[in-house]
């Protein structure tokens, strides 16, 4: 199953910096262990804010709901899933 996610990261600007840099280093790994598994498929980052709109190809809903809930930035992140289906008039 294809989804589009569009995530955007409200870290708190009190945050303490060594907890900031290490979740940022282990979001970071996690990101391109899924890209190199193939399940994240594409990451986009939106111009000129602090999100990305990805797209992943998983089993279903609820590996999308693990691999989300896995994310170290998760508890600091809005997010919005939308399922994909082929259009009729794609190419591709």
């Amino acid at each position: 199953m294809l989804f589009a996610v569009q995530m955007t990261v409200n870290l708190p600007p009190d945050l303490d910096a060594d907890l900031r840099a290490a979740t940022l280093t282990a979001e970071k790994e996690y990101a391109q262990e899924l890209q190199q598994s193939g399940e994240w498929l594409h990451l986009w980052r939106c111009a000129g804010q602090y999100a990305n709109l990805s797209v992943f190809e998983v089993t279903g809903n609820d590996r999308l709901n693990d691999i989300l809930w896995g994310l170290p930035l998760f508890p600091y992140m809005d997010i919005t899933v939308t399922p994909l289906a082929r259009h009729p008039s794609a190419i591709r």
